[in-house]
């Protein structure tokens, strides 16, 4: 593995933030606009007074998950509790979510279930960094934690989004090369991803000298998914840094400019371009004008006991930096080595952490598959399409058990199934052998549904062990659940624009079943 200097590192880390702040503010003001815009620097009204956007606040989380878990006990089921208890934000994805959680479907199923709107939106690759700076020139490890915060909330392009930009991010703190740091990004995407073709038309119609405007109007017609959603927006972000040829001002002007959600392409871009230049390297007139303020809007930040929001960008930078020390050494040969010494990057790194075969297997994961822990294995249950269920037509499931020793054991199951449920194989045994894994293929007839959710139990015991472990899995009535988010009613919006007077907004207001109408 390769040295990075730790005073290069810290100064990369606290770019990113200046870049990320910068970024989301000048952005805030045309965010939905889905004409070109033309701004040129921030409105003085940010003077000293960063607009409060999601796309940091989301990261403040994860940085309390961090502090609380450690880098190696972050799972995609605890950033969903973290999730649950601290962030209010009512829009699309983030309700989506709480309300799957809620009903017992945990992460990936919080993002591919009941969410056909919002699952390839922009919520996930907008709270990329904190993966990037606590795996800094290791995008592997990077997309591994981007994974886990993704299918919290999303599936499909929502996570290849996120994988492509902490990939990005991570790749710029030993890169310069702007064009290989967008390679190592692909690299960790699917090459038919709608991403990957959308970030593909904006290397070409750069390639191909066409203006930024050209290049963008591209982009608008070769979008299949509409307004709001992340490849288009990806891609957007990949305008503005190409076009932006290293001059910060640039880059985050015309991602902005491009127009739709531009908090959070020019955040996005800030932020890469705040990595690759380090503080020292952005330019005065910007930082010295938003100032080092964070303000926040998406989250309850009076519930955080343990691990209190940070008020300035210094002070995350601080507490970054100090997971990312513990990450280098945990990960020592992965995550590259942070000291005193002299940076020591070898040329031929960007060949290094440009491989795919990781983020192939990741790829490969199935967007229903829940797993729970026992004390002695891992148990996972795979719905073939979901967990949606119609009352007397079989659904298919595949049940995995891996033995966390990789010995050979027996391990047996059973379905405890309700009265009217009915499965080919309602009990067996697994054979755990060669690396402890032991796959099963099982079919269930359910019955009635006493409620829109239900649990049955699924009871695992180890040959060798007294212990029974019972694990609630549960299974949905198909049509009952379609959650919508409309309108905010005025009442809602004006408690919202006076969220620091009244942190603990009314979340039912926000995300309501089909047919059940907001009230003012």
């Amino acid at each position: 593995m390769f040295n990075l200097n730790f005073d290069e590192y810290k100064d990369k880390v606290l770019g990113c933030w200046y870049g990320k702040n910068i970024g989301g503010t000048l952005g805030t003001e045309n965010e939905r606009d889905t004409s070109i815009n033309n701004v040129s620097f921030l409105p003085d009204k940010n003077k000293d007074n960063p607009a409060p956007n999601d796309d940091l606040d989301l990261q403040l989380v994860w940085l309390a998950a961090l502090e609380r878990y450690g880098v190696q006990g972050i799972t995609k089921e605890r950033l969903a509790e973290m999730w649950m208890g601290h962030i209010i934000g009512p829009w699309g994805e983030y309700v989506n979510c709480k309300l799957n959680i809620a009903n017992g479907l945990y992460p990936p199923l919080s993002g591919s279930c009941n969410n056909d709107v919002w699952r390839n939106s922009n919520g996930a690759w907008i709270r990329s960094e904190i993966w990037a700076c606590i795996c800094p020139g290791a995008p592997d490890e990077a997309i591994e934690y981007a994974y886990m915060d993704s299918c919290v909330d999303h599936s499909g392009e929502g996570i290849y989004s996120e994988m492509f930009t902490a990939a990005a991010e991570s790749a710029a703190f030993v890169l310069n090369d702007l064009r290989q740091i967008i390679e190592v990004g692909l690299s960790k995407i699917p090459e038919d991803s709608l991403t990957a073709e959308l970030i593909r038309l904006a290397i070409d119609g750069f390639d191909r000298k066409l203006s930024w405007q050209e290049t963008r109007n591209l982009i608008v017609e070769k979008n299949t998914l509409g307004w709001f959603q992340a490849p288009a927006n990806v891609a957007f972000a990949v305008v503005g840094l190409l076009y932006g040829e290293g001059d910060f001002g640039k880059t985050v002007c015309r991602a902005v400019n491009c127009g739709d959600d531009t908090d959070c392409t020019g955040g996005f871009a800030g932020a890469l371009l705040g990595i690759m230049l380090g503080k020292k390297g952005l330019p005065d007139h910007w930082c010295n004008f938003i100032g080092k303020n964070i303000i926040t809007c998406a989250i309850n930040k009076f519930e955080f006991y343990e691990c209190p929001i940070p008020e300035t960008v210094d002070e995350l930078t601080e507490r970054v930096v100090k997971q990312g020390l513990i990450s280098s050494l945990i990960n020592a040969g992965t995550v590259p080595a942070l000291s005193s010494g002299k940076t020591e990057i070898p040329a031929a790194v960007f060949e290094q952490i440009s491989g795919k075969e990781w983020a192939a297997r990741i790829h490969q994961r199935s967007p229903y598959e829940l797993e729970f822990h026992a004390p002695f294995a891992e148990i996972s249950v795979d719905y073939e399409n979901g967990p949606f269920c119609t009352p007397g037509e079989a659904k298919k499931i595949t049940v995995r058990t891996v033995r966390y020793t990789g010995t050979y054991d027996d391990i047996s199951w059973r379905w405890i199934l309700p009265e009217s449920w009915s499965a080919d194989v309602a009990t067996g045994h697994l054979i755990a052998i060669n690396s402890g894994l032991g796959v099963l293929e099982n079919t269930l007839i359910p019955g009635e549904f006493p409620e829109a959710v239900t649990f049955v139990p699924l009871e695992v015991t180890l040959a060798s062990r007294r212990t029974k472990c019972v694990f609630q899995v549960p299974f949905v009535l198909k049509n009952t659940f379609n959650y919508v988010v409309g309108q905010l009613p005025d009442k809602f919006a004006r408690d919202w624009k006076r969220w620091n007077k009244n942190p603990h907004l009314p979340m039912t207001g926000f995300a309501l079943p089909e047919g059940i109408q907001n009230e003012a």
